[in-house]
């Protein structure tokens, strides 16, 4: 029995043996903090991390900086840290602390995430990556990160240890500063959408700008010049409004019936606003306008476009407290400093229930522009518009303009589309025929829902129900 237990404890033994002569596979989980503890000169257990919060949408702004702040400090390298999915849930300090412990973290190769930095560009930017550097002559050790809502992380985040709190303060003092004078966002246009987490985790898409001429948006004459001048050309009176005490905000309000071209003149506006910042808000994501109130007093010149406003006028579904989301709206305009040049542009269907909300937050709309039904003249410069390359005469043109009384651009648009549809099934070139019979189609009473549906008729056929159609 002694015999036994004997060869049970030297067989024991060797077996310890072997399992420590296999820890030099596992040394790879103690990268991380070897050579952080190198690089610092310190052990990297103890020193303390401090961590700066960045907002999703400026995440392409914080890669691109990290960079060139790497590439000044001369020598730098940008490792991984690998470990699988407890990378997500941990902070850079609680994996330095589990890495004495559990040799769960080794370094690897950094995690990359294409991001938009314009309407046809992209950028290849560090996800999750490990920067040692030098700034100031001393040694600094980042850690950046995206965010990542499935784990957690909302925003995305820079992790910075250094051999004293001093030196990682004086890092991202600069880091601050450099971000508050240059995004990829600036003078670009960009509409802010709601993600799956909600719209703290959300982005941001980039939009070409549109490229339209006064002759191709078809007002009454001096509307469009009107709106322009207010959006655009205050600003050029900047140092007289500075002289006097007087703000340069402004805010602008588009109102009319469905399909009358209220989107097509803001379009116009964003053409003629090269180099100005344009946030587009709409729907669900108007909640996120104070984020565009901040994004626009950062990257001004700017223009933010509210559509649909009415949506929100009384709904207190949408906000973030008791009060109707468009409050919200307002006062978020109201709290931008008065040099700041940013236009706010409402649009909206049903100016009655605007009105009703304006009227309690006055003065902060400071122009409001209807955008008519087309007049006779007007609906034909828009049927010629459409008509473009189409040869229908002068006589069809105005024949159907006068038959189309109180119809909107939209409609114009619709009459020249199916003229095209009906020759195409015929097999024949366009003529003033179809031009008619397209005319004859859309105002027969059994196509009542279809000129509500284009933004016609909608108050005779369906009560003056603005729900049955929006602005085109």
């Amino acid at each position: 029995m002694d015999e036994n237990l004997g060869k049970f404890i030297d067989d024991f033994a060797q077996l310890v043996q072997l399992a420590q002569s296999g820890q030099h596979r596992m040394q790879a989980g103690t990268q991380l903090l070897t050579t952080l503890t190198e690089h610092l000169g310190l052990p990297a257990e103890t020193l303390s991390v401090v961590v700066e919060e960045i907002p999703p949408h400026r995440f392409v702004d914080a890669d691109i900086l990290m960079a060139e702040l790497a590439a000044e400090s001369g020598d730098f390298r940008l490792v991984g840290i690998g470990g699988g999915d407890q990378r997500h849930h941990q902070s850079l300090s609680d994996m330095l602390q589990q890495s004495q412990f559990f040799p769960q973290f080794p370094l690897s190769q950094p995690d990359y995430r294409n991001l938009a930095i314009g309407p046809d560009e992209q950028r290849q930017a560090v996800a999750m990556g490990l920067w040692l550097i030098e700034h100031g002559g001393r040694p600094l050790a980042v850690w950046q990160r995206d965010a990542n809502p499935r784990f957690g992380r909302p925003s995305a985040s820079l992790e910075v240890l250094a051999a004293d709190t001093g030196s990682a303060a004086e890092f991202l003092s600069e880091f601050r500063l450099r971000m508050q004078h240059r995004s990829v966002l600036k003078g670009q246009i960009i509409s802010l959408v709601m993600g799956e987490y909600g719209s703290s985790a959300a982005g941001v898409t980039f939009h070409a700008r549109p490229a339209l001429t006064a002759s191709e948006v078809i007002l009454p004459e001096g509307l469009l010049q009107k709106v322009s001048g207010h959006a655009l050309g205050i600003a050029e009176h900047r140092a007289s409004l500075s002289e006097y005490g007087q703000h340069l905000k402004r805010g602008i309000l588009l109102y009319g019936k469905p399909g009358t071209g209220k989107t097509h003149t803001v379009r116009y506006l964003l053409s003629q606003s090269s180099g100005t910042t344009a946030i587009l808000l709409s729907g669900g994501s108007l909640a996120r306008i104070s984020e565009a109130a901040i994004m626009a007093r950062a990257l001004q010149p700017s223009i933010v476009v509210l559509e649909d406003c009415d949506l929100i006028a009384e709904d207190r579904s949408f906000g973030h407290g008791p009060q109707p989301l468009l409050f919200e709206v307002l006062d978020a305009m109201d709290g931008l400093d008065k040099d700041a040049d940013v236009a706010f542009v409402l649009t909206t269907n049903r100016v009655d229930m605007l009105e009703r909300a304006l009227a309690q937050r006055p003065g902060r709309v400071d122009l409001a522009a209807e955008i008519p039904l087309p007049a006779l003249e007007e609906r034909s410069n828009l049927l010629k518009l459409y008509a473009r390359g189409i040869p229908f005469s002068p006589e069809a043109v105005q024949d159907a303009a006068s038959r189309t009384e109180g119809t909107t651009a939209s409609f114009a648009r619709e009459v020249v589309r199916r003229a095209v549809v009906a020759a195409a099934v015929e097999g024949v070139p366009v003529d003033d025929r179809h031009l008619g019979t397209a005319v004859d189609g859309l105002m027969a009473d059994g196509e009542a829902l279809t000129q509500s549906l284009l933004g016609s008729g909608a108050g005779a056929a369906f009560g003056g129900d603005p729900m049955l159609a929006r602005d085109v």
